[in-house]
């Protein structure tokens, strides 16, 4: 019993001798020896460019905000509103699909009339030159065996009209090879 005590005794003896300082001097030096013979190595910053600020004639420009530019603003406006589409037309029922979701998928000819077969979801629809169609204000202006050709109005990004010319040309069909 008494070798139990002195084994219990020795036990945290031990363990606080693990705790000693051992080998930490010898790491801390080469640490330090090897911090000291460690140079970095920093690229210089290259120079900055030097600003050379620029002086602005107004010579004889015209004033934005004079009468007369302001007059000749409002021509040019009237001018290109003459592109504007007519937003009290009644629209179409193919007006409420974008045209990307249409397809053509063949053309067909009754009365002398030419009219092109377009695939909108599942449902055929058939189209002539002179209807509505896509949600830009397409207008079909000629039906050949092989496309719709459509005039379309859009906004620029100043908000003036312009003519977009699109074209839905005949698909192949997956079936037939055709």
């Amino acid at each position: 019993m008494k070798m139990s005590h002195g084994m219990l005794a020795l036990v945290p003896a031990l363990l606080l001798a693990g705790c000693g300082d051992s080998d930490v001097r010898e790491v801390r030096s080469w640490m330090e020896q090897v911090k000291s013979e460690t140079k970095p190595k920093v690229k210089p910053l290259p120079a900055s460019k030097e600003f050379i600020p620029f002086a602005y004639d107004q010579g004889g420009a015209v004033d934005p905000f004079s009468p007369a530019k302001m007059a000749e603003a409002g021509l040019l406006a009237q001018a290109r509103s003459a592109l504007q589409p007519d937003m009290n037309r009644p629209r179409e029922a193919l007006e409420a699909y974008p045209l990307d979701t249409m397809t053509m998928v063949g053309m067909m000819q009754k009365g002398g009339a030419s009219f092109a077969l377009l695939r909108i979801d599942s449902s055929i629809y058939r189209v002539r030159a002179g209807q509505h169609l896509g949600q830009n204000f397409g207008l079909v202006t000629r039906v050949t065996p092989a496309a719709v050709e459509i005039k379309e109005m859009v906004q620029d990004a100043s908000g003036d009209w312009v003519e977009r010319i699109s074209k839905l040309e005949l698909q192949e069909s997956k079936e037939t090879g055709k």
